[in-house]
C-alpha cells in the first residue's frame, strides 16, 4: 500500500471515530435553532472573534481544535476517489436568514463519501470566500450542506470568482430577499445544485467544523479547486445585502489537508 492510500485511509478512520460520537449530539436542524437563540453576527461585539463568550453552547469557537475555515496550503497528494453526486430537481424554496441567503432542499439528492451517503439538505453563500489558497481569497463562497444517516455532516465549498454571467444562479438571485424573513417557495421555478458545480471536480478534503455558531466539530469538509464564474453585478447585488458574512481563516493546528489529482 503507497503513501498516497494510507494518507486517505488514515482521514477514513479519522473521520469515521468522529462521526460515531455524533450519536448524542444534536442535529443540524436543532442545533441551529439553539444557537438562533442567541444573537450573533459579523461585526463588532457579536462578530467571530467574541462568538466563544456569547453563549456557553459556542465554546467550542473558541475552544476548538479543528475549526474552519482554513487556509488550505501544503496540502497532500492523495488516493482520493473521484465525487459521486446525485442532485435532484427541487422547487426553489430560499430564505434571507438573516446571515446570509440560504436554499432548503427537496429531500432525495445524495453525495456519497467514504462508502457512505449524505443527503444535501441546503446550500447558501458568503462573501468574501471564507476558505483561502494559498492566502488567496475569492469573492464568495458557496456551500452546500450535507448530511448522513449517523449525523455527521459533509460540505462541498465551492469558490465564485468574478467574471462571466451565470445563468445557473439567476433564478436564485432574482428571488433574493433583500431582508431578513421567513422561507419563501417559488413553486413555478426548479432548480438543480448540479448545475453550480463546476466541470472539474477535483478536491481539497480535510475535517473540520462549521463556519457559523456553534462551531461544530462535525464536518467532512471538500473544497473544490476550481472556482465557478459570476459576474461582478452578481457578486454586487449579494454584497449590498451582506456587505461581510464569512468567519476568518483558523489555525489548521496538526491536520493534514489532503487532495486529489
Amino acid at each position: 500500500m503507497d503513501r498516497r492510500q494510507l494518507l486517505r485511509n488514515g482521514f477514513v478512520a479519522a473521520t469515521g471515530l468522529a462521526a460515531s460520537s455524533l450519536f448524542g449530539c444534536k442535529s443540524l436542524l436543532s442545533a441551529s435553532k439553539e444557537k438562533d437563540k442567541t444573537s450573533w453576527g459579523y461585526i463588532g461585539k457579536e462578530g467571530p472573534e467574541n462568538w466563544g463568550n456569547l453563549s456557553p453552547d459556542f465554546n467550542t469557537c473558541q475552544l476548538g481544535n479543528n475549526q474552519s475555515p482554513i487556509n488550505i496550503k501544503s496540502a497532500v497528494d492523495a488516493d482520493l476517489p473521484k465525487l459521486k453526486i446525485n442532485y435532484k430537481n427541487s422547487p426553489l424554496r430560499i430564505i434571507n436568514n438573516g446571515h446570509t441567503i440560504q436554499v432548503n432542499y427537496q429531500s432525495g439528492s445524495n453525495l456519497f463519501l467514504n462508502d457512505e451517503s449524505y443527503e444535501l439538505l441546503q446550500f447558501h453563500f458568503h462573501h468574501p470566500s471564507e476558505h483561502k489558497v494559498e492566502g488567496e481569497f475569492f469573492p464568495m463562497e458557496l456551500h452546500l450542506v450535507h448530511k448522513s444517516q449517523k449525523g455527521s455532516l459533509a460540505v462541498i465549498g465551492i469558490f465564485l470568482k468574478q467574471g462571466q454571467e451565470n445563468s445557473a444562479f439567476q433564478n436564485i438571485w432574482q428571488a433574493m430577499p433583500l431582508k431578513q424573513g421567513n422561507e419563501k417557495t417559488i413553486s413555478d421555478i426548479n432548480i438543480n445544485a448540479s448545475d453550480l458545480l463546476p466541470k472539474e471536480q477535483d478536491y481539497y478534503l480535510y475535517y473540520g467544523s462549521l463556519t457559523t455558531p456553534p462551531c461544530s466539530e462535525t464536518v467532512n469538509w471538500i473544497v473544490l479547486k476550481e472556482p465557478v464564474e459570476i459576474s461582478s453585478q452578481q457578486v454586487q447585488k449579494f454584497v449590498n445585502i451582506f456587505p461581510n458574512n464569512a468567519r476568518p481563516v483558523q489555525q489548521t493546528k496538526r491536520r493534514f489537508v489532503l487532495e486529489s489529482s
